[in-house]
């Protein structure tokens, strides 16, 4: 064999794999057609935060949230700021990607991968062996069949974080994470956003009560939230576009957004021909050890078709090396995988919902606490949120915690924490927490449990 592990993919979960091999000492090339680093790094994780952060600072701006202070936001150089964007994606991409193909001494091919029987990789007509192969291609943009929509100029995530100019008005099709940060970062760039979600309320897959404070914070700031209004047309409106939906209700912007997910990229690869046959979504399948229908080929990351984490994806591509080339059994363990959605308030969630407790048949409690409770919200003058726990009933074992706030995203870590430890609500109600911390909501959620956390002055456990 010409190497022990070859790699095709370069985001998180390709060099995750190629640092764990390296470590060991194995013989590892990664191969590469596009751009080194993958979606995260690239088009995704760190441009749209980056956007987000800008948005965030102008909208801070132009709020007059505190008595006595005043301050005003100005026009948006969209040319300035995506130039800003691009250098720190750029500076990114060097120290964690590109840099580190020599510090840890793996050949890095460019060029197109496909798999040939063997099996092998044959890269631009050369073929390239190994003991073991790495499939982790990521996931790009899915746009779903809609009439007309291909007589349009419409953007993707990726092209929306491009754009040089903004444009007046924007409809966004899809209420999840991609469509709910994108569409709040450009209303608050100045950008008037119509947010059209297919279901019955925007992030589905969250809590309801999440769900329900995320629109009224949305609505409040000037965005148009429509939900059950799945796309049936779109078609050209002046110089612009129009969206009509199934039940009559038409929307015209400037520019279109579909935001409507992304699906694995593998379709060029060649795998049905070496026994790996795709799923429906052309998801890679694998078993929990990340291992495919053939024992030498294994994926990672959003390939794989499971949920789109770059934290999981590079996981996944330590795991895989661990599994193949130290024969142990390690699979990973996601009951207590957070996920967090960077709107704000942002949206975090780890553990179970109340619906998924109640269809795995385990009895439950759950306690709402509104962040007008909490005294950090209270002092920064943003009480947008909740905290839902989830307990079992009668042990208190906590099952699932949901935090729609600022600062959610540092919250749900103690969450996780608390649910990898077992922690019962007693635990957390009793845990130290310092005052004046978003993290203090969290405690607090579990007094909530035994007490009205109302009539506890400062502090009163």
């Amino acid at each position: 064999m010409d190497y022990d592990l070859a790699i095709v993919g370069s985001g998180s979960a390709g060099f995750a794999a190629a640092i764990a091999a390296r470590r060991r000492g194995l013989r590892v090339v990664m191969v590469e057609q596009g751009t080194l680093g993958g979606t995260c790094v690239n088009v995704g994780c760190i441009p749209s935060k980056a956007l987000l952060a800008a948005a965030e600072a102008r909208r801070v701006a132009a709020e007059t949230r505190f008595p006595g202070i005043r301050t005003e936001a100005g026009p948006t150089d969209t040319a300035a700021l995506v130039a800003g964007k691009d250098e720190l994606v750029g500076e990114l991409r060097r120290e964690k990607y590109e840099d580190l193909v020599e510090a840890y001494g793996f050949e890095l091919r460019r060029g197109r991968a496909r798999f040939v029987a063997g099996p092998a990789l044959e890269v631009e007509g050369e073929r390239v062996e190994a003991a073991h192969y790495l499939v982790a291609t990521g996931a790009a943009p899915f746009v779903p069949p809609v009439p007309g929509l291909d007589e349009v100029e419409y953007l993707t995530s990726t092209s929306a974080l491009a754009l040089s100019a903004l444009p007046e008005s924007l409809v966004v099709v899809g209420g999840n994470a991609v469509g709910l940060e994108l569409g709040q970062a450009f209303s608050r760039l100045g950008v008037e956003v119509t947010l059209l979600e297919a279901l019955d309320r925007l992030a589905p897959a969250e809590e309801p009560e999440l769900s329900a404070v995320l629109a009224e914070a949305l609505a409040s700031e000037g965005i148009r939230v429509e939900t059950g209004a799945e796309v049936a047309e779109v078609g050209r409106a002046g110089g612009g576009v129009r969206v009509r939906t199934r039940d009559g209700r038409e929307v015209r912007a400037d520019a279109l957004l579909m935001a409507t997910g992304r699906r694995p990229r593998s379709a060029e690869l060649g795998l049905p021909e070496v026994g790996v046959a795709l799923g429906s979504r052309g998801e890679v399948p694998v078993d929990g050890r990340q291992c495919s229908a053939h024992p030498r080929i294994w994926a990672a990351g959003d390939v794989t078709g499971g949920p789109q984490y770059v934290y999981l994806a590079a996981a996944q591509g330590t795991a895989m090396v661990e599994n193949a080339f130290d024969g142990g059994e390690h699979p990973l363990d996601l009951a207590t995988l957070p996920r967090v959605t960077f709107t704000s308030p942002a949206l975090a969630s780890v553990g179970l919902t109340d619906a998924q407790a109640a269809a795995a048949g385990i009895p439950c409690r759950c306690q709402v606490l509104p962040l007008d409770a909490v005294p950090r919200a209270i002092v920064a003058r943003d009480t947008w949120g909740v905290v839902k726990v989830v307990a079992e009933a009668g042990s208190g074992r906590v099952l699932g915690v949901h935090v729609a706030a600022a600062q959610a995203g540092e919250v749900i870590l103690a969450a996780t924490f608390a649910l990898r430890a077992g922690m019962t609500v007693d635990d957390l109600a009793g845990t130290w927490a310092p005052y004046l911390t978003m993290g203090e909501a969290l405690k607090l959620a579990a007094q909530s449990f035994r007490t009205d956390v109302r009539q506890l002055s400062c502090c009163a456990a």
